[in-house]
């Protein structure tokens, strides 16, 4: 399963490199992982672009930051998405 480990400020001026790579993931093996533990800043555009990966396929979310899991529990999407302690822990999840 392919790993993407953005770094820093994910807004809507870094996004467009995050989504080309994840919609090619998706696209090439149905699944990805978001090592999110360097992301120090993260707002709607993110967002919108996870829950659209969740919808598109087995998206797991490792290591959230505390700016990505404040994000997440803001709006109640730390309820519906799959988010794992750590890199480790997604890696040996099961599909799906």
């Amino acid at each position: 399963m392919p790993i993407l480990a953005p770094r820093g400020d994910v807004d809507i001026e870094a996004l467009p490199r995050l989504q080309a790579q994840a919609d090619t993931a998706l696209a090439e093996h149905g699944a990805v992982i978001i090592d999110a533990g360097s992301i120090e800043f993260a707002d709607s555009s993110f967002l919108r672009l996870i829950l659209t990966l969740h919808d598109q396929g087995d998206l797991k979310i490792a290591n959230p930051s505390f700016a990505v899991q404040r994000l997440l529990q803001v709006v109640g999407a730390d309820t519906i998405l799959n988010l794992y302690p750590t890199l480790h822990a997604a890696q040996q999840a099961g599909n799906g």
